[in-house]
């Protein structure tokens, strides 16, 4: 029940992801940033020194200066090292103990890593469920800073990161999966969570093109009409 050791592989490129059923672009005025459970414990299965993580974290650390510099919000989520049978639930049955079977061992490794450290002004939930929504208050922060868009980078591509798109599509909030900032635990995993997200509930798109749209638009310009 323990994470798979995760055999190294290339992070898609732009024309390599799926056709998507809608035309959205990111918005720095209506878009905030989310680093999903960029741990120590969930990125221990993977080459540090080779992709998917290479890249995943040179991208992630990327876009978390351009959101700050633009002023999109960046959320974090965490799971606990310790979690109560209760806390963790089904979780249990799939995944064993998860931060908890090696949180003596190591106890840092519920961190998250250094080079993707939250900072002042970012805000932190913790995580209980594979989506960022479930038992936080993820959708009334993203309200009271009135964001609608989300975009998602981290792990695991198709389990936690897919699962929150889809929770977000169903709120109303337009999902980003930020295709070559998200790992999984291989290609073929990694490219059905793109395929989903694309054809069933949000956009994929590339850290390029991420940056681009954020470039292109300052803090204090006239924000655009819903559409």
């Amino acid at each position: 029940m323990s994470l798979p050791r995760i055999t190294s592989y290339a992070l898609p490129k732009a024309d390599e992801l799926p056709a998507g059923r809608v035309d959205w672009r990111p918005d720095p005025d209506r878009a905030a940033l989310l680093v999903h459970d960029m741990q120590r414990y969930f990125l221990a299965p993977f080459a540090a020194d080779a992709d998917p993580v290479r890249g995943l974290v040179r991208n992630t650390v990327t876009l978390l200066a351009a959101c700050r510099e633009r002023g999109v919000p960046v959320f974090y989520t965490a799971q606990p090292g310790r979690q109560s049978t209760r806390d963790r639930g089904l979780l249990t049955e799939f995944w064993g103990e998860g931060i908890g079977a090696v949180i003596d061992a190591d106890p840092r490794a519920e961190e998250i890593i250094p080079e993707l450290a939250p900072r002042p002004g970012d805000r932190k939930l913790t995580k209980w469920r594979y989506s960022a929504f479930q038992r936080s208050s993820f959708a009334e922060q993203l309200a009271e800073l009135g964001r609608d868009q989300l975009l998602i980078t981290g792990v695991y591509a198709h389990i936690g990161c897919q699962a929150t798109a889809v929770e977000a599509f169903m709120r109303d909030v337009r999902p980003f999966l930020v295709a070559d900032a998200v790992a999984d635990f291989s290609r073929r995993h990694h490219e059905q969570a793109v395929e989903y997200v694309a054809q069933r509930c949000g956009a994929a798109v590339t850290t390029a093109d991420t940056l681009d749209v954020l470039a292109s638009r300052v803090p204090g310009d006239q924000k655009p009409a819903a559409v």
